[in-house]
């Protein structure tokens, strides 16, 4: 068989400025696979860095390639991995930690502080033909589980980290502002997880009324209702809004001894009801990636409890990324995937591995 050596990639070369460029296929370093790339999730940080270069200290200054979110098969691997991987369909954990730092060794990789993570300023990301990764970060995706749903594995870790630190158990009540993609990832992790009541809060009508199909056993209109005085106090709340007011009328919803987890993309400094914190000691924190979550989040989606399929509402090649990033203006967009090797005839039934 003649090898694979050149690729189409996606480029963001500037503010709102793309372009598709023949770029040389990645070298196959020792422990590392060449995964030939299936589908790729559009995340909120790839639109935020098309339209903005920047989030917060990660900033764009030469050429990045986006796309985290993705899936796909084993084309080759390097020396130490087992050829017989070759053909194995996979999900990628798009994370490069040293292994060998504190942040490593205590087990919370996501927080190396000499990550290397796709898409983020300079690593390159997976809008393109192929990438390569660590072969324990490329994750065996069962035949029941689509390409599709592989590449949506991320935002569900995303998911799953949340409710573990909102300490979702069986019984537990949670409220979760805002109804894009990850707050509707969460509330499906909420319930898998074994939430009893999962209250989601969104400005925005239809999407309230999509989340009651995701996992919600109620939504509210934040401007009707308030969180913090109308309803019974709740045992967590996740923010997927990054809304300064959410985030704070969120906060004086939970009830003592809660938990507050900060998971939307907000304003860098906001100001909390430090009293209500401190009066209930209320737990806040955010998240950072995730670590540990993709045996889970494959376990989820196989077993039905969690749909990724159902999210995807829009279909992209990668010479239509643009129109990708841009998708988000859309109010019926809830999650759109690229494929850089093209859009599969019959779609989304196709991709699995049966």
């Amino acid at each position: 068989m003649t090898p694979i050596d050149r690729q189409r990639v996606s480029v963001l070369l500037g503010t709102e400025d793309l372009a598709v460029e023949d770029r040389p296929v990645p070298a196959v370093d020792p422990g590392d696979v060449l995964v030939r790339v299936a589908a790729v999730g559009v995340c909120g940080s790839d639109v935020h860095y098309y339209r903005h270069g920047r989030i917060g200290d990660f900033v764009v200054e030469e050429p990045l390639v986006l796309g985290h979110e993705l899936s796909g098969t084993i084309e080759a691997v390097g020396d130490g991995v087992d050829p017989a991987r070759v053909g194995e369909r996979v999900a990628v954990e798009p994370q490069r930690p040293c292994h060998r730092c504190a942040q490593c060794l205590a087990g919370r990789y996501n927080l190396c502080p000499h990550m290397r993570f796709y898409a983020t300023p300079p690593i390159d990301g997976a809008f393109a033909e192929f990438v390569t990764i660590e072969s324990e970060f490329a994750h065996t995706l069962p035949d029941a589980v689509s390409f599709e749903a592989g590449a949506l594995l991320e935002p569900l870790s995303v998911g799953i980290a949340a409710v573990r630190k909102a300490g979702i158990v069986p019984g537990s009540s949670v409220l979760i502002a805002g109804a894009g993609p990850i707050g509707i990832i969460c509330a499906q992790a909420a319930r898998a997880f074994g939430a009893s009541r999962i209250v989601v809060s969104d400005l925005v009508p239809e999407r309230r009324e999509r989340a009651l199909s995701f996992g919600a056993t109620e939504t509210v209109d934040p401007t009707v209702v308030s969180v913090a005085s109308d309803l019974p106090p709740f045992d967590a709340f996740i923010d997927a809004s990054g809304a300064p007011r959410a985030v704070a009328d969120g906060i004086r919803a939970v009830g003592p001894a809660g938990a507050a987890v900060l998971v939307g993309l907000g304003n860098s400094e906001m100001t909390l009801p430090v009293e209500h914190i401190q009066n209930l000691e209320v737990t806040v924190t955010g998240i950072f990636r995730y670590t540990g979550t993709w045996s889970v989040a494959i376990e989820l989606v196989a077993s039905g409890q969690v749909d990724l399929d159902s999210l995807v509402t829009g279909r992209f090649g990668l010479d239509e990324v643009r129109d990708a990033l841009e998708s988000d203006t859309d109010p019926e967009s809830l999650k759109s995937v690229v494929y850089p090797g093209g859009i599969p005839a019959g779609g989304a039934h196709l991709q699995s591995g049966t």
